[in-house]
C-alpha cells in the first residue's frame, strides 16, 4: 500500500467508510485526524452493519492498530459507549490508540452547542448539536481540556474551576439556563478517565515509528471538503479541516510522508444541514433520491437533502486536496433513472455571468444556479456488476463524464452497500493512469 488520505469531496456523508474499510484490509495503521462524533460512519462487512461515530473504521479488521489523533474533540462519554457497544458484536478493540493530546467535549460544550443554535432562529447553521464547535473553540481559546489532563485529578480540577464559573455565566444571563456543578463533572470525568486512560499514549510519535517501519497508513477524515472551515461554505461548515491538509496536522505528520490522496464522491450530491446547495432537488426527483438511496444521516437521523452531481464543487475539491482519483459511490441510486443530470458550470443569477470554477464560497455562491448537462440513464441494476466491463454502457459513460468534467480518473466504484459490491477500475494505490477518454455526447440544459 502507502499512506494514503481518504477525503469526502462533498459536504460529507460521501460513503467514506467503505472506501476506508476496502483500503484498510492492506494497511497496518489508521488514523481518524479531525472532528468528533458529530460524524457518522458505516460500514457493511461480514453481513452485520457497524456504524462508527469516533472509532476508526478499521476496527472491523484484527490487529490493525486505530488512532484517534490530536486533532480530534472527543466526547469521552460517546467513545465508551461506541466501545462498548463494539464489544456486545464481538469486536476486539485493544488495539485502539488515543492521543493524550486530542482536546475533550465536555457537557458544558453541549449544553452551549443547543443553546446557541436555537438563540439563531431563522440563521440556524444546523449543527448536530454534539458540541464540537464549542470544544473547538475553547481549544482555539486556549482554555480547552485535553485528554491528558483527565488522567490528572488536580489538574483536572484547576480547569474546570476556572472554565465552569465562565460558564455559568454565560448558562444564567444569556441563555436562562442551570448552572453547572465542578464536583459533579469531575467525578464523572474521572471515572470516564479509569476506563479510557489503557488507551492514551503519544499517537504522533506512534506513527512516527510506523513511518520508520515502511508502515502502510490510512488517514480517514470524516465530514466533507465543502464542510471544511477555511475552505466550506462558511459560515455552514463544521469546526475543523476535513480536507486533505487536516490529516498532516490532525494526526501531527509532515506532508512529506503522504503518498497518494483519494478523494470520495457520490454519484449524485447531498448534504446534512443548512447551507447553499445548488443542484439541490426539492420535490418528486429529490424525494426519489432520498428513498432510493437511503438518505438519513447516521448521527443526527435527518433526512439528507438530496440533487444531482456537482461538477463545479467537484473541480474545486479536486484543487483544494490535491486529488490523485476517485471513489465513486452510489451509483447504483441511480440505476432507475430515465435522464441524469450534472452540473458543468453555474449561472449568477444576479449578473448573468457563466462560472466553470467556484467563484466565491460566500456570499457570492448562494446566488449561483447550475447549468446541466444531460445523459441517457441505463435503466438496469448494476449491484452485481465486478468490473468496468460489466457496467452498463450509459453508465460507463456517466463516469467518464465526471472524469472529464473533473480531470481525475475514478477508481473504485460503489454499486451497493456491502463490501464486495464494489467495482475497482484500477489500483488507488499503485494503478498506472488511464488516459481520460472524452465523455458521452450529451445536451445542455439550464
Amino acid at each position: 500500500m502507502a499512506n494514503v488520505i481518504v477525503v469526502g469531496a462533498q459536504f460529507g456523508d460521501e460513503g467514506k467508510a467503505k472506501v476506508t474499510d476496502l483500503l484498510a484490509r492492506n494497511a497496518d495503521v489508521v488514523v481518524r485526524y479531525q472532528g468528533g462524533c458529530n460524524a457518522g460512519h458505516t460500514v457493511v462487512a461480514n453481513g452485520q452493519t457497524y456504524k462508527f461515530h469516533l472509532i476508526p473504521s478499521g476496527i472491523v479488521y484484527e490487529k490493525k492498530t486505530c488512532i484517534l489523533g490530536p486533532g480530534l474533540v472527543i466526547d469521552p462519554k460517546a467513545l465508551l459507549e461506541e466501545l462498548d457497544a463494539l464489544k456486545e458484536r464481538g469486536l476486539d478493540a485493544s488495539n485502539l490508540k488515543i492521543s493524550a493530546t486530542a482536546h475533550v467535549t465536555m457537557p458544558y460544550h453541549l449544553t452551549l452547542d443547543a443553546a446557541e443554535e436555537e438563540s439563531r432562529g431563522e440563521n440556524k447553521i444546523g449543527t448536530t448539536k454534539r458540541g464540537i464547535g464549542p470544544t473547538y473553540a475553547d481549544k482555539c481559546a486556549r482554555s480547552g481540556i485535553r485528554i491528558e489532563d483527565l488522567l490528572n485529578e488536580e489538574v483536572l480540577k484547576e480547569k474546570l474551576d476556572f472554565m465552569v464559573p465562565r460558564k455559568n455565566v454565560l448558562f444564567d444571563r444569556l441563555y436562562n439556563l442551570d448552572e453547572m456543578d465542578v464536583n459533579e463533572i469531575l467525578k464523572e470525568y474521572l471515572g470516564y478517565a479509569q476506563r479510557i486512560k489503557k488507551y492514551v499514549c503519544d499517537t504522533s510519535a506512534l506513527i512516527f515509528e510506523a513511518v520508520g517501519e515502511k508502515k502502510n497508513i490510512l488517514f480517514e477524515g470524516a465530514q466533507g471538503t465543502l464542510l471544511d472551515l477555511d475552505h466550506g461554505t462558511y459560515p455552514y461548515v463544521t469546526s475543523s479541516s476535513p480536507s486533505a491538509g487536516g490529516a498532516c496536522v490532525g494526526a501531527g505528520v509532515g506532508p512529506t510522508i503522504i503518498d497518494r490522496v483519494i478523494g470520495v464522491s457520490k454519484a449524485y450530491m447531498t448534504r446534512v444541514g443548512e447551507g447553499p446547495f445548488p443542484t439541490e432537488l426539492v420535490g418528486a426527483a429529490g424525494d426519489r433520491l432520498r428513498e432510493t438511496g437511503a438518505e438519513v444521516g447516521v448521527t443526527t437521523g435527518r433526512p439528507r437533502r438530496c440533487g444531482w452531481f456537482d461538477a463545479v464543487l467537484g473541480r474545486y475539491s479536486v484543487r483544494i486536496n490535491g486529488l490523485d482519483c476517485l471513489a465513486l459511490t452510489k451509483l447504483d441510486v441511480l440505476d432507475d433513472f430515465d435522464e441524469i443530470k450534472i452540473c458543468t458550470e453555474y449561472k449568477d443569477s444576479v449578473t448573468g455571468k457563466i462560472y466553470k470554477d467556484l467563484p466565491s464560497i460566500g456570499s457570492t455562491f448562494q446566488q449561483m444556479t447550475p447549468v446541466y448537462k444531460t445523459v441517457k440513464g441505463w435503466k438496469k441494476p448494476t449491484t452485481n456488476c465486478k468490473s468496468l466491463k460489466d457496467l452498463p454502457k450509459e453508465a460507463r459513460e456517466y463516469i467518464e463524464l465526471v472524469e472529464e468534467q473533473l480531470e481525475v480518473q475514478v477508481a473504485i466504484v460503489s454499486v451497493g452497500p456491502n463490501r464486495d459490491h464494489t467495482v475497482v477500475i484500477e489500483d488507488p494505490i499503485h494503478g498506472p493512469k488511464r488516459v481520460l477518454t472524452k465523455p458521452a455526447t450529451v445536451s445542455s440544459s439550464s
